[in-house]
């Protein structure tokens, strides 16, 4: 089995940083991450810089990145707005952002997960380029406690049915066991639609409590193959003070040996890079 891994560190990885990671450090960190072996990079966010200071220069960073030939470089965009920047800095794919939790998708949007939805429409009827989704809180949230796969599911659906290529299902706060895991996707991998490919569902797990990568491989026995990492580990969830959060690239790749297509050296000397910048040195 192949596996899929989305490097996310340059975007979910640094947009909780206590300060801000230099532009010129982001373009070093991407382009070492650009040849490692990895085939998709999340560069950035072009959200308000209002509410993500961090990640204010977006468009500075993609202008600036060396891209490889055969690297997708993708962007989070919040609405149509965002999705104006992301093609005019040339991203080659662009993810939207939800919730399964209606109170984490209300502090985090400020909107109703119905709401936040109907943001995405403009961006998933105009964007010339593929689009993926993420739904955050999919296990467990920070204000409700357990999420049930009930909830889950009409979410993804909706996303898949506005056309998004891909979801990528969160484990935001990092609390996700392997049982849950199984769970979820006994309800989740009848819904998946038929039109997509099979790697068209994605897990994004954090390893708050140090099962990340056991739930990962649940992921890949249950037929996932793609699966979010953050090199060297960055990005704390901002519910779980000083958890690891995401959980690393490096430690999937060493999870799945010889099935990701990624240099583990290459991919150490990248996140050294950015280490240096970081408020928790990981």
């Amino acid at each position: 089995m192949t596996i899929r891994i989305v490097e996310v560190g340059p975007r979910d990885g640094l947009q909780n940083e206590a300060g801000t990671v230099p532009t010129d450090a982001k373009i070093r960190f991407i382009d070492a991450l650009s040849e490692t072996g990895l085939r998709e990079i999340e560069v950035s966010s072009f959200v308000s810089p209002k509410w993500v200071p961090q990640l204010a220069d977006a468009a500075e960073v993609f202008a600036g990145i060396r891209r490889a030939p055969d690297v997708i470089y993708s962007a989070l965009v919040p609405n149509r707005q965002g999705l104006d920047g992301a093609m005019a800095a040339r991203a080659d794919k662009v993810a939207v952002f939800t919730a399964a939790s209606e109170t984490f998708s209300r502090r985090n949007t400020n909107a109703s997960i119905a709401e936040s939805l109907d943001r995405f429409r403009p961006v998933l009827r105009d964007a010339p380029v593929p689009v993926r989704g993420y739904v955050s809180t999919a296990f467990h949230c920070p204000f409700e406690g357990p999420i049930t796969p009930a909830q889950v599911v009409p979410v993804v659906a909706a996303l898949f049915d506005m056309g998004c290529v891909e979801v990528s299902i969160g484990d935001t706060i990092g609390k996700a066991t392997p049982d849950e895991v199984h769970r979820l996707l006994d309800v989740l991998l009848p819904h998946r639609p038929s039109a997509h490919p099979p790697d068209c569902l994605a897990l994004h797990f954090h390893d708050t409590f140090g099962q990340a990568v056991e739930n990962a491989r649940v992921g890949a026995a249950r037929g996932i193959t793609t699966f979010d990492g953050s090199a060297g580990g960055i990005g704390g969830c901002p519910y779980a003070p000083g958890a690891p959060g995401n959980v690393s690239t490096q430690a999937l790749v060493a999870a799945f040996p010889g099935q990701t297509g990624v240099d583990p050296d290459r991919l150490e000397s990248a996140a050294v890079l950015v280490r240096p910048y970081l408020s928790n040195r990981h």
